[in-house]
């Protein structure tokens, strides 16, 4: 593993009983994507030369991931790619996630796409039906294992709204846009907002100068990954601009408000459980309030409808590898 993102992998880590063999710790405060790339690449070429693997299995859309699929290609070895096909069509929506998914498909040999959908994307982009598997989500095998094993809970007195933002494209005045609408809505008095704030520091000084100390308005730290499934589940609502929480949010039969301009899973919008509201302060505050003001908007939208997986992406997934792999 790279180490983007520590504290929050360790503890995911932690939750599964997961132990990397090899832990890069390359992430260093305030660099650049050029810089991490670099570190990145610099770190993978001699594990890849002393380990020589049949694959290389890569998942999402970081920087790690397109790093890790470019780093296979240059030793010649084949690249699997979890979590294929999402696209939104723009560059820079979401950036730099948009591109590393790009890229990291014109390296695999293997796609894993989650649903039809993202499959069909890389169809029209010129991959060979053969190496597309449509699977699911692991991400959905995770959030459904833990949701599981927790024990019953009561709701609360007052509604809970889940938030989690921290996108690079809305630092600036989305991120003031984003903030302004949690204001308003803390303001009703019958809501109780819990925002576990990302460490990138441009989100820690937008969300402490907007919202601290504000009424109704919990900053928390991030959240090891059992207690963050819990507290979704306890949501009314969730309110985020992270791709994997509009898989996980119609997972878990919770109504998820996308603070984008464009999402890469446009499935749950279909499906009616998620909606995008950009960062618009009055369009936060007006889609919020319905969903907390009208019974039946909320139980149309609240339903569980995941297309996004099963809880047996994973098994699809060896399967294919298994089978691939016997053949050569």
């Amino acid at each position: 593993m790279t180490a983007q993102h520590r504290a929050i992998l360790d503890q995911v880590l932690a939750a599964f009983s997961i132990a990397p063999d090899y832990d890069l710790n390359i992430m260093q405060a305030g660099q650049t994507l050029a810089e991490s790339a670099s570190r990145i690449l610099a770190a993978l070429e001699p594990v890849l030369d002393r380990e020589r693997p049949d694959c290389v299995m890569v998942q999402g859309d970081t920087t790690t991931t397109f790093c890790g699929a470019l780093a296979a290609f240059y030793q010649s070895i084949p690249v699997a790619h979890v979590e294929a096909g999402m696209r939104t069509g723009d560059a820079r929506q979401p950036f730099p996630e948009e591109m590393n998914r790009v890229l990291t498909s014109r390296l695999a040999t293997l796609h894993f796409a989650a649903t039809e959908w993202a499959a069909e994307n890389l169809r029209r982009e010129g991959v060979d039906p053969a190496n597309i598997f449509v699977t699911g989500n692991t991400g959905i095998d995770a959030v459904l294992a833990v949701r599981d094993a927790l024990p019953a809970f009561e709701a609360g007195a007052r509604k809970t709204i889940v938030v989690t933002a921290h996108r690079r494209e809305s630092f600036g005045e989305g991120f003031s846009g984003i903030c302004r609408a949690l204001r308003r809505l803390a303001e009703r008095g019958d809501v109780e907002i819990i925002y576990p704030v990302h460490p990138n520091p441009n989100v820690q000084a937008a969300v402490s100068r907007h919202l601290r100390d504000v009424a109704n308005i919990q900053l928390i730290e991030p959240l090891e990954y059992v207690a963050f499934v819990d507290l979704m589940r306890r949501a009314h609502i969730l309110l985020t601009d992270s791709g994997g929480i509009q898989e996980e949010g119609s997972s878990l039969g919770k109504p998820v408000l996308v603070m984008r301009e464009k999402t890469e899973r446009p499935e749950a919008i279909a499906a009616g459980t998620a909606r995008l509201t950009g960062t618009d302060e009055a369009t936060i505050v007006a889609e919020t309030a319905r969903l907390l003001d009208d019974a039946e908007e909320y139980r149309r939208r609240a339903r569980i409808d995941n297309p996004y997986g099963d809880g047996r992406a994973s098994a699809r997934i060896r399967e294919a590898l298994l089978t691939r792999f016997s053949q050569t």
